[in-house]
């Protein structure tokens, strides 16, 4: 039997996957964006996606959404946005700013889970932000659940991915249950000092890449993300993982049924000349000193991936690093294969969109690590699930805001200010960006 998880604030996927992979069943996700909940549904169509804010949402209505009845949940995992400090005299989870973490709490005991998995940035773990995680640690033992302390930072590249990731990883479990112990480093980081004696060094971005064909040899990528009759090169191991060309690339998740010779996440970015020329004199390993972006060292890791700024911000795509051998930016699939997202996991087909899906994903190889820890405090053993999987329908991939929306039945512009997704002026702006990036396309830096 494969213990029940679910996901708050799910975004494409990327716990999600981890959880599977290490022999969870994800029954139900929550997401307030509809173009993330549009992703995750084709890439986990049996998972009831529920496209709105854990505000006011009841562990009674996940459990119907899901089909759950009165079932065990297992473990309830994800990423509360938290924006609060430290003020004199308050306590820091009752800024109004830092609700959403009260609201997975109420959550988790609601479903009245056995466990959970909290994950978030490490900045919450230094100077007055560490505040909030005492006080949340304090607030789920009054809730009957014990964490494991001290919380621990872990970081991606020690477990087997080309990406130097760091994020804060808080577990716990219902009193009288075992704790789960944290994931020992699996990996050290490509091209760095030894960290962990005696481990091996994990995949560099040259092992991540270097199989996937240049995008900009084909046409058919300037006006989609996917094209077909590509020809791979040889995979390193890792790329041989993601390709699902071993016997354990699907770990204990559900095999997919899926076309292994289609490029896909691959739109292709416009670049200027001068661009380009800058680019290709960016030494491996350093900054751009114009657009202030990373290039990578082929026998290095990435640096962190991160999300573009959302529409209060200002809505600026992800800074995509520079390629190792190629004059441009990496492309949506080749930041998958930093992040350790398989070939078959699709995301948006607008650059920004899928670039922002990533960057705000937690690593699967993680994710699986930390799960796989939390699987064994539980006492299951991980089977692998028999029959294969079909994918969603396509047409999930390129959605925009407005029809991701509409699919879900939700507003694209709510009136009122919610504290996950930022104000009706952020969903103005992600329409007007989406709008730039479908706009007919013009050579730019």
């Amino acid at each position: 039997m494969r213990p029940i998880a679910v996901e708050l604030f799910a975004g494409a996927g990327g716990l999600s996957l981890g959880f599977e992979q290490a022999g969870f069943d994800v029954r139900a996700a929550v997401e307030i964006d509809p173009v993330h909940c549009a992703v995750h549904k084709f890439n986990f169509p049996h998972t009831a996606v529920l496209a709105r804010s854990v505000e006011g949402l009841s562990g009674e209505q996940i459990r119907a959404a899901a089909g759950l009845g009165d079932a065990e949940i297992d473990c309830v995992s994800g990423g509360a946005p938290c924006q609060g400090f430290s003020m004199i005299g308050k306590r820091v989870l009752d800024d109004p700013r830092n609700r959403l973490a009260m609201d997975f709490l109420r959550i988790v005991k609601e479903l009245d889970a056995k466990s959970f998995v909290f994950e978030n940035v490490k900045g919450l773990t230094v100077g007055k932000h560490k505040q909030f995680l005492e006080e949340l640690v304090a607030a789920f033992d009054a809730a009957g659940y014990v964490c494991r302390t001290p919380w621990k930072v872990l970081n991606a590249a020690h477990f087997g991915t080309p990406q130097s990731r760091e994020r804060l990883i808080l577990m716990g479990v219902k009193k009288g249950l075992p704790l789960p112990e944290y994931p020992a480093p699996q990996t050290n980081i490509s091209g760095k000092p030894k960290t962990f004696e005696g481990l091996p060094d994990g995949p560099s971005c040259r092992e991540a890449l270097g199989d996937l064909p240049d995008a900009e040899r084909f046409d058919a990528l300037l006006d989609s993300d996917a094209t077909r009759g590509v020809r791979f090169g040889k995979p390193s191991d890792y790329a041989a993982e993601l390709r699902g060309l071993t016997n354990d690339a699907w770990h204990h998740g559900y095999i997919r049924d899926w076309q292994p010779s289609l490029l896909t996440s691959s739109a292709r970015t416009g670049h200027t000349e001068i661009t380009r020329r800058r680019f290709g004199e960016t030494a491996e390993g350093a900054v751009e000193p114009i657009s202030r972006f990373f290039k990578l060292a082929r026998g290095g890791v990435s640096n962190t991936l991160r999300a573009g700024t959302d529409g209060a911000r200002g809505a600026f795509t992800s800074p995509r690093p520079i390629h190792y051998k190629y004059d441009r930016c990496v492309t949506v699939r080749e930041m998958a294969r930093l992040h350790g997202f398989p070939d078959w996991f699709r995301f948006n087909a607008t650059k920004w969109h899928g670039a922002r899906q990533i960057g705000n994903s937690v690593p699967p190889p993680l994710a699986r690590a930390v799960a796989a820890q939390m699987m064994a405090a539980l006492g299951y053993q991980p089977e692998r699930p028999e029959g294969t999987l079909a994918l969603g329908d396509p047409k999930l991939l390129q959605f925009d805001l407005t029809r991701a929306a509409a699919h879900f039945e939700v507003d694209a512009m709510p009136a009122r200010r919610d504290r996950k997704s930022g104000a009706t002026k952020r969903r103005q702006a992600d329409i007007e960006l989406e709008r730039a990036e479908t706009a007919p396309k013009t050579a730019n830096g």
